[in-house]
């Protein structure tokens, strides 16, 4: 399940890049994994001089879970309350290169009208010509996770649900020009 997300790109090499899913706590035991349809963001990378940036906005009425009553009982004022804060955003800084490839994004996280520091592991990293295009292209596997009460996201906590958000990342780039 991805997310697409053009890069607008303005001093950035990058022009387009996909990102995935996230898992949070439910009932009981049980996990429920969902995605957000509409992003958009923009990718910075220079691996020469071992630096970059990442900026990603979520449209928070893009939520989806599979299931309708879910999707609306989250965008609600018990959870995300979309009406008040439609976008939630990630700005960051790609770090710790080892070999050329940046194995963190170190950012900060506004969700809920709240912001917090994330950090997003970065798994596996990997540029190569595209076959087709002759393009470049990078690609990326990225994991984190927060703890969504920390947003003012707390509806569940008093049911024992897991207040843990895993983020699964995958983001596809491709060089500009």
């Amino acid at each position: 399940m991805n997310w697409s997300m053009p890069c607008q790109t303005r001093r950035s090499p990058w022009r387009r890049a996909r990102w995935s899913t996230y898992r949070i706590g439910h009932h009981r035991n049980r996990l429920r994994r969902g995605k957000f349809e509409k992003t958009s963001g923009t990718i910075v990378l220079d691996r020469e001089k071992s630096t970059g940036t990442v900026e990603v906005t979520v449209d928070t009425s893009s939520i989806d879970f599979g299931h309708q009553k879910l999707n609306e009982h989250v965008k609600s004022g018990e959870m995300l309350d979309m009406a008040k804060y439609p976008t939630a955003t990630f700005k960051g800084t790609l770090a710790n290169f080892k070999n050329g490839a940046p194995t963190e994004a170190q950012g900060q996280l506004t969700l809920h009208g709240v912001t917090k520091p994330v950090t997003l592991a970065i798994n596996q990293f990997l540029c190569k010509p595209n076959p087709m295009t002759k393009k470049e292209v990078c690609g990326a596997d990225a994991s984190g996770s927060f703890n969504r009460s920390d947003f003012g996201i707390s509806y569940g906590d008093k049911y024992g649900f897991n207040m843990q958000v895993k983020l699964a990342i995958q983001v596809e780039a491709i060089r500009a020009g």
